[in-house]
Parts: structure tokens; C-alpha cells; sequence
């Protein structure tokens, strides 16, 4: 009956109960703990990233999501290897799967946010400062009569600052970008370009898997030779948007919300039973968070084309990761 909770399969409760939700390992130097992803700063410029099941959204992280961070980490991996030969990323190499090991870069104080729709639900997408009445964004002019969720007439580039731990990403210019000195006149030109080419082929790629890539956020960061490179992630549900492309004109008729396979599944979730900004967020159920596994699980087999590889639910997460960290990084490790 509707309303009713679902009865978990023996699978669904392991897979709840085996989710990453700490991968901090105190024999790794220079640890460093985000929202999804703990992280290692070697002294040899490497940077050793796990993405944990941490599930982030409206500044708080909600719960933890099976078979996400690796769901993450192999979906940044594919579009890294699509978009090569767009521009240079930071990663060095795959141990796990759910852990990078990349280039330590001077990350760059944006981030670079392309959108072709009008839509969002976060203080920072166009969609809610247009329903407040706002027409200029980012430095764009709208004009009158957008709806939710309808097709920009241009892909437009709607940057952001990039907060500090326990501060908010705030809209800003391109003018202001270049004129608070936060970016050189030709960095934000070729973050520009750099953006708006993978942003295409994302697209292209998207679109012959029956998917629409809606939106999406980029962070760039500058190596040891001053090149300007892609780093944290890119493509995945957690940065971008994607909705299925067979039903969205007659849902977007209908005045209905597209169906999704990202992240936006689990903010409309919170955002009809409180204002996150401002109230308490309710405990996210367990059939909930199932869900919202498998789209993330659907969104990787359809864009890549390959079946997502479960991993062993006998095996811990985090003592598979401990394992290979260990294997990768001996020197950090006591053998016994």
C-alpha cells in the first residue's frame, strides 16, 4: 500500500549497512576531510582522494548513499578519458575503485558552472533568483516568461566563488572575476573555452545515450608548469544534471519535474518537507536512499554503456580501501 515502508532485501540492508562514510586512515600524512571525498597530501605532489558514500546538499551532508563513491569515482573517470584530448586533468592513476590519485594542484578560486536550462533549486541556481523576480544572473539578461525547467536560448556560464570550509559559493561575473584579480583576463578566457568544450562533448555524448546533460560544475587548478588543468570531478551526478530525454517535452508540458538520474532527486526530496536553509532537515528513510543509489548506479550504466560492478558486500568498503592504500602506499604502512 502507498505510504507503507518497503521490506529490505538481506542485499539492500548490507549494502546500507557496508556504506563509506569515513576513510581516514591515520598512518596517511596530511589528511584532509570534504564533503564526499577524504583526502591525502603526499610530499611528493601527489594527492590521494577517496570518495566516501557521503551524500552532500544545501551545505550539510544528508546521509550516506550506497555505492556512491564509487559510482563517483568511475563516472569522473570515463568523461576524464572522453574529454582528454579538451583538456588536461589531474589524474595520476586508479587503485581502488573508489579512489584517484592525482596531480596536488593551486586550484583556481571559481567554479565554473555551464548551464543550457532554466532550472535548480539551490540559493546559487537561476532558476530561484529568476522566480524572485531577478533578470539579470550572473550577468546575463532573462527575459520575461522563462518556465522551470525550459530550454536556455544559449549555453551560459554562471560562475561562482569557490567557499572555504563552512562558507557558501556566491554568483559573481565574469567582469568581477577579472576585475577583483581573482582570475588573469586570459584564465578566465581559456577556462571559458576549456568548459564549454567539455560541456559539448558531454552533451553530444548524453545526448546518444538518451540523456539530457543539463547543467554541470567544473573546477580547474594550475600544475607544477602553470598549465591549467580539470580536477575534483567532473560529469557526475553529484556535479551536474541529467534527465532522461524520451519523456522530458511532455513532462515539461505538463508542468512536472523531468525525471533525473542525479542529484536534484534528493534535494526536491528535502526542499517539500522543509527549507533546508533554515530548518532542520528530516532523516532521509531507508527506501529513500535505495533509490537514490540506483539512479546514481542507472546514470553511470547509461552514460558509459558498461555495468556497473558491484562491489563484494562481504568485504567492508573501508577495509578494501585500508588494503589497497596499503599495497599503493607501503611506506606509510607498518608490515607486519
Amino acid at each position: 500500500m502507498r505510504g507503507e515502508p518497503m521490506t529490505l532485501s538481506e542485499n539492500d540492508r548490507m549494502a546500507l549497512a557496508g556504506v563509506l562514510t569515513d576513510a581516514e586512515f591515520s598512518e596517511m600524512p596530511a589528511f584532509h576531510r570534504g564533503k564526499v571525498r577524504d583526502s591525502y597530501d603526499l610530499p611528493d605532489g601527489r594527492r590521494v582522494m577517496v570518495a566516501t558514500d557521503r551524500q552532500s546538499a544545501f551545505d550539510h551532508v544528508l546521509a550516506a548513499v550506497p555505492y556512491k563513491g564509487q559510482v563517483l569515482t568511475q563516472t569522473a573517470r570515463y568523461w576524464f578519458e572522453q574529454t582528454a584530448d579538451l583538456c588536461p586533468n589531474h589524474v595520476i592513476d586508479y587503485p581502488d575503485p573508489n579512489v584517484v590519485v592525482a596531480k596536488t594542484l593551486e586550484i583556481l578560486p571559481v567554479e565554473m558552472v555551464v548551464r543550457d536550462y532554466m532550472t535548480g533549486s539551490t540559493e546559487t541556481s537561476i532558476w530561484p533568483m529568476y522566480e524572485r523576480g531577478e533578470r539579470v544572473l550572473y550577468g546575463h539578461r532573462f527575459a520575461d516568461g522563462f518556465s522551470k525547467n525550459q530550454k536556455l536560448p544559449e549555453t551560459i556560464i554562471t560562475p561562482t566563488t569557490k567557499a572555504t570550509a563552512g562558507e557558501h559559493d556566491a554568483p559573481i561575473t565574469a567582469a568581477e572575476i577579472v576585475d577583483k584579480r581573482m582570475l588573469t583576463q586570459a584564465q578566465w578566457d581559456e577556462v571559458s573555452e576549456k568548459s564549454l568544450a567539455v560541456f559539448a562533448r558531454g552533451r553530444e555524448i548524453a545526448a546518444g545515450n538518451g540523456l539530457i546533460l543539463v547543467d554541470t560544475k567544473f573546477e580547474f587548478g594550475l600544475d607544477e608548469d602553470g598549465r591549467i588543468v580539470l580536477a575534483d570531478e567532473i560529469l557526475t551526478p553529484d556535479s551536474s544534471r541529467y534527465w532522461k530525454a524520451d519523456s522530458y517535452e511532455a513532462r515539461f508540458v505538463a508542468g512536472e519535474e523531468p525525471e533525473s538520474l542525479d542529484k536534484e532527486f534528493l534535494r526536491l526530496w528535502v526542499r517539500v518537507r522543509c527549507d533546508p536553509y533554515s530548518e532542520p532537515i528530516p532523516e532521509i528513510p531507508a527506501e529513500t536512499l535505495l533509490e537514490f543509489a540506483g539512479k546514481y548506479v542507472a546514470l553511470y550504466e547509461t552514460v558509459t554503456g558498461r555495468s556497473f560492478e558491484y562491489p563484494d558486500a562481504s568485504v567492508p568498503v573501508r577495509d578494501r580501501v585500508r588494503a589497497v592504500l596499503a599495497r599503493t602506499f607501503p611506506q606509510y604502512f607498518e608490515t607486519i
